[in-house]
Parts: structure tokens; sequence; C-alpha cells
């Protein structure tokens, strides 16, 4: 996967072989960028202006997570990348099927939810027509099915503050909005962030910045499904950059993480439950 190669194509939805070029991008890098998709960007832009408010007022603190449930607010720095000793530049927010989103932003969240599950089991359906044989034989049932019904789906919506004095004169020495790391899930699909600064890591070590053109959605690999392909899919390592001094704003962003139920095997190691709590005592969430 030489820099030459690596080459993040943007592909229309509803072309006839969308699946195809899809599972191929998510091959050869890990990562696929969606237009043309069924998810409403008017949902997406009210999700967004939604949220927006909800981090700049003081009543996101009512929300603070409850450890073992995970939903709810994490406060700025909560969260380092696995093996990083700095914590993360930013805040979230944690939504599940079955968890806590204040009540004004209910309906739109929910609705935004549903639609991105549903582009996901899509997307994860062609994953699984496209594999080869010798993959596919692989999985312990079919990849839409890992997350029928999970109640581990989640969507996760971001903040990441201006960096200044208020915030970055504490921050321990190399921390940046979002340090490198792999996600956990089978795949994430991130709706456009409102700036750019995400960049995806290549075989030869060279970082390269993912798109984040209006109106797409990025997909990218996670361990379980790498795991469960028996690595024929990289979960390809990414982070956020601090900005340039000029585009020093707020980072919004709300990947939706698509999460198999806790029993579904994804080989002869481990189960979805097994590597999560793995996963989250490395990155400082338990």
């Amino acid at each position: 996967m030489s820099e030459h190669h690596f080459e993040l194509i943007t592909v229309d939805f509803c072309a006839p072989d969308a699946a195809d070029q899809i599972t191929r991008s998510l091959r050869d890098t890990g990562f696929a960028v969606i237009s043309n998709h069924p998810v409403s960007i008017t949902d997406i832009e009210q999700s967004y202006s939604g949220w927006r408010t909800f981090f700049a007022s003081d009543d996101k603190t009512a929300f603070r997570v409850d450890p073992p449930q995970q939903d709810g607010f994490f406060p700025f720095r909560s969260e380092n990348a696995k093996g990083a000793s700095a914590k993360d530049l930013k805040e979230f927010y944690h939504v599940y099927p079955d968890g806590r989103v204040p009540a004004d932003l209910e309906t739109d969240t929910r609705g935004l939810f549903d639609q991105l599950v549903a582009l996901g089991r899509t997307v994860l359906g062609w994953i699984d027509e496209n594999s080869p044989a010798s993959v596919r034989t692989g999985y312990t049932e079919p990849l839409p099915s890992m997350v029928s019904g999970s109640r581990m789906n989640m969507l996760r919506v971001l903040h990441y503050p201006p960096l200044d004095a208020t915030n970055a004169a504490d921050a321990e020495p190399g921390a940046v909005r979002a340090a490198a790391h792999e996600d956990i899930n089978l795949i994430t699909l991130l709706v456009a962030g409102s700036a750019p600064g995400l960049q995806a890591l290549d075989s030869d070590g060279i970082w390269h910045h993912v798109p984040c053109d209006p109106g797409t959605i990025t997909i990218n690999v996670g361990d379980m499904l790498q795991m469960a392909s028996g690595g024929y899919f990289p979960s390809t390592t990414h982070r956020v950059v601090n900005p340039a001094h000029a585009e020093n704003t707020s980072r919004y962003s709300m990947p939706m993480f698509l999460h198999p139920r806790p029993e579904v095997v994804l080989n002869d190691h481990y189960s979805a439950d097994d590597y999560l709590q793995q996963r989250l005592q490395e990155i400082g969430l338990k």
C-alpha cells in the first residue's frame, strides 16, 4: 500500500458498482468515502446545530457519563488513544439505543441514528457479499446479522474546542485532538465533520488527509472486522490533528460505530464483548 496506491476515492452510493467499489476501497486502504447516500442532509445539519448548542451550555454536566453504561457526556480530556499518555483534546457524548439523550435533541438524534444504522447494515451486506469465499467462510454469521438487534451500536458526538490558553496551557506535551488510533468496532460511518483534520496512515508511514466534503460520509474498517476477516480488511490507523493557527475554531464530528451484539464470536480468541472490555481499559474509559 504505497503512497501511490493510497487513494481515497469518493463513491456514488447509487452507482451500479457501488458495492464493489466500496469493498475494494476498504480492502486497499481501510477507508471509503461515499456521496449521494440515503441519509438526510437536513437531519445531519439539524443534529449538528442542536449538539453545538448543547456543548456550549452548562446543562451538559447534568448528563455526565455513568461509567458502567458508557452513555452520556464525557468532559474535556476524558480519553487517551491506546498506548498514548496524553489525553485527547476533545469532549463528547455517547448515544446508545437505550441511552440518555437530552429531550430537545431526542427526535433529530434518534432519526439520524436509525438512518446511519440502516446505511451501515447495507454496507456490511455489500462487504459480506464481496468478500472472497475464503474470507467469507470465516465469518461466524453474516456481517449484517452481527449488528442485528445490537444495543451496542453507538453514535459519538464530538466537540474539539479551539485550542487557546484555557485548554492548551495545561495540556500534556504532544496532546492532539485525537491521537493516532484504530476503531474498536466492525465499521464506522462518519458524517462529514464541520472542519478538516482527519488523517489516515498508509503502510509506508505516510499520513493522508481524509476528505470531509459536505454531504459525504466516510466509512472505515474497525478492529472487529479486521479480526473477523482474518486481516483481509485492514483497520487503518487514523488521527485528528490540531488546527493551524488561522483555522483554530471548534470542530464537530459525528461517527456512528456499528458494533456487534456482545456474544458474537469474531475469531478463535475473542467475542465482541471480550474485545470491547479490553479496549475500553486501554483507552481509559473503564
